[in-house]
């Protein structure tokens, strides 16, 4: 792994996580304004918050290798859709769809991937709404288009999936299939709480 790491962390590497990193404040910026003009029309803020992340050098070189492509900056902007993340949290799943509808239907946004796992969840009962899209970021001399990964999920399914991460992840720990029922149960009550707040909410803004 050190020799893969000196032979991809040159100036050009360094160069294209810049490129990377100025498209998830392009985004990151544009939930914000989104977020403000939400408050204003709705007097409610649909937006709790937005994490931006930067994949590492060593989980790059790991996925390259796991595909069997060039490890080069050439290819990791080629192959990779994931090297940006952008996650949203929200409030409650008509949120979710809004937000993402708002966002993609500004003009400098190319939708290049979608994915709900919310109408249809992976099998483990993971839910969030994937989407790949390209942004402009505008360099010195020149515009550029970059790839982003943005997850948009309420908070009953943020916190859900961060919870099975940290147990699936754990060193040394095999997930039973007794436990991954378990939490499968648990996604679907997390589900049902989500909807049924969404609910008590739209009851109270009637009255």
């Amino acid at each position: 792994m050190e020799k893969e790491l000196e032979t991809l962390i040159s100036m050009p590497f360094q160069e294209l996580m810049s490129y990377y990193r100025c498209a998830m404040m392009e985004v990151e910026t544009k939930f914000r304004v989104l977020s403000e003009d939400f408050s204003v029309r709705y007097e409610r803020n649909p937006i709790q918050s937005v994490r931006p992340r930067l994949k590492t050098p060593e989980s790059i070189i790991n996925k390259l290798k796991r595909y069997g492509w060039e490890l080069s900056t050439e290819s990791i902007e080629k192959n990779l859709n994931d090297v940006a993340g952008v996650r949203v949290i929200c409030s409650y799943q008509t949120d979710v769809y809004d937000l993402a509808e708002a966002l993609l239907k500004q003009d400098d946004v190319q939708l290049i991937r979608k994915k709900d796992y919310i109408a249809a969840p992976k099998p483990n009962g993971y839910r969030s709404l994937h989407l790949i899209v390209a942004v402009p970021i505008f360099l010195q001399n020149k515009k550029k288009m970059m790839r982003v990964e943005i997850q948009i999920r309420t908070l009953a399914m943020d916190w859900w999936a961060s919870l099975e991460h940290d147990m699936k992840y754990k060193k040394d720990v095999m997930i039973s299939e007794q436990i991954s029922k378990e939490l499968h149960e648990c996604a679907e009550l997390s589900d049902a709480i989500d909807r049924r707040m969404e609910y008590l909410n739209r009851q109270c803004e009637k009255r």
